[in-house]
């Protein structure tokens, strides 16, 4: 797309009527473009229509009329969840009109470094953690992006003396074209979100867009463990930092000495968080288990934060306190109660395996494991030996609990409780949670963590985690 100065008089369509939509709406209006926005929901269901009409922008709701996109439409700002299958985008693909996410109109309207941050699990995360880095080192960041602020919201009012950290799906990925960070980070790449890429390809060339635009002068961070990540490295012009738990990085965050390539043993105070800089310079910033997170998983966000960090102009000595006070996102391995000896975490984000792999890494064990959701026609075999290992007891629910049960078996679980209640999603979280509270003892980890998606009972995983806290906290 072009800047959004020029679109002046021109037909602009924005398909999709949330946070996104309403900002980027507003934005292109402002800056005299004619403006359509349309959304399947409802009028009940979209509170922003009136204030979008009351400033002249035409909003077209529940439905896709056929006269939507036409010759005379030069832009189309997709919502990033929308599918391209969807009629209008179609439409629009055939009449060659640019399709775009509102990614791509932030970056056209924001003086401030970008930086970017992307990834199948631990963006929300490591987004934040690099936001509370750059505040304490003085660089006055604005977090935005997937993480719940619009980037167009934003984009116009950041300066060039601040730092606009976003955390990006491959949703929104997808929709850009001339987006270019200052820092751009990829974390790891796992199976999912399938059903909208139609397969693996789609998926990492989405991700990949992230660095299209970066030069020399800017800095891409990749993980140095991750396959993904080590075969996309050849085709970035951007300058190469990495972060690893299991080797020494050139330049980049990395743990000393390395974990073994298995889960090993992360809480030994002889592992340090090093930063090697550009010069060969090793900076020693903190011990493994000082920081603030538990979980093998977090020693590589954290490895990734500092990176990030780092290439934005923070010093590696500014990052320690943030290292040790960073307690965690909701839903993202977080600590809810202890009830009777028995700690409880919501892990409600983890929607894929990868993530509830990761989850069960951070304990020893004695974990009663909350599991289940959206059927995308998984199989969950790689938990099984996670299960044998660490789960002493599972509670599965939603569209896979059956699956999951099967799989429980054959890991060699003797105590599994399948919630079989799909029509009242609160009751079915209560009876899993009371289920696996007969399962625990004092000592023991409870850990909703459920591979799957959310979208068979509940409206979104931050949903989901809400039930489940609200149900562990009514336990007597």
């Amino acid at each position: 797309m072009n800047h959004p100065d020029t679109y002046r008089g021109e037909q602009i369509v924005i398909l999709g009527l949330a946070k996104s939509g309403f900002d980027v709406a507003k934005r292109l209006h402002e800056r005299g473009a004619i403006v359509t926005v349309n959304d399947k929901k409802e009028r009940h269901q979209c509170p922003e229509a009136s204030e979008l009409e009351a400033l002249g922008i035409c909003v077209v709701l529940g439905t896709h009329p056929d006269d939507l996109i036409t010759e005379q439409v030069k832009l189309l700002v997709k919502n990033p969840g929308i599918p391209y299958s969807a009629p209008p985008v179609q439409r629009a693909i055939e009449l060659g009109i640019d399709i775009v996410t509102e990614i791509e109109v932030g970056y056209h309207l924001c003086a401030a470094p970008i930086i970017g941050i992307t990834g199948s699990n631990g963006k929300t995360t490591t987004t934040t953690w690099v936001g509370r880095m750059l505040e304490e080192a003085g660089l006055s960041p604005i977090v935005a992006g997937n993480i719940g602020t619009p980037f167009s919201g934003i984009a116009a009012d950041a300066s060039e003396n601040q730092r606009v950290v976003l955390e990006l799906s491959s949703f929104q990925l997808k929709g850009i074209q001339q987006f270019h960070p200052h820092v751009a980070c990829l974390l790891n790449i796992a199976e999912t979100h399938l059903d909208y890429h139609g397969g693996m390809e789609d998926y990492i060339s989405s991700k990949a867009k992230l660095f299209a635009n970066m030069t020399t002068n800017d800095i891409a961070v990749l993980n140095a463990d991750d396959p993904t990540c080590i075969t996309l490295a050849p085709a970035i012009q951007a300058r190469i930092w990495n972060f690893s738990s299991r080797q020494e990085v050139k330049t980049g965050a990395y743990v000393d000495p390395a974990f073994p390539s298995d889960a090993g043993d992360t809480s030994e105070d002889t592992h340090r968080i090093v930063f090697r800089d550009e010069q060969g310079v090793k900076h020693d910033i903190i011990a493994v288990d000082e920081i603030g997170l538990p979980g093998r998983f977090n020693v590589d966000n954290a490895l990734a934060a500092v990176t990030i960090a780092v290439a934005a102009g923070a010093k590696p000595e500014s990052l320690v306190e943030s290292l040790r006070s960073f307690k965690g996102v909701e839903h993202r391995l977080e600590s809810v109660r202890e009830h009777k000896g028995v700690q409880y975490y919501n892990n409600s984000k983890a929607t894929n395996t990868i993530a509830t792999q990761m989850a069960l890494e951070a304990f020893p064990g004695n974990i009663v494991l909350i599991a289940g959701g959206l059927d995308r026609g998984l199989d969950f075999k790689e938990l099984v030996p996670y299960l044998r290992e660490r789960v002493k007891a599972i509670v599965t629910l939603g569209e896979t609990r059956h699956i999951l049960r099967n799989v429980a078996l054959d890991a060699g679980l003797k105590s599994v409780h399948v919630v079989d209640n799909k029509e009242d999603a609160v009751e079915a979280i209560q009876e899993a949670v009371s289920a696996a509270e007969q399962f625990a003892t004092a000592g023991d980890i409870v850990l909703l963590s459920p591979a799957c998606a959310s979208w068979d009972m509940f409206p979104s995983y931050e949903i989901r985690g809400r039930i489940f806290k609200e149900a562990v906290h009514s336990l007597k």
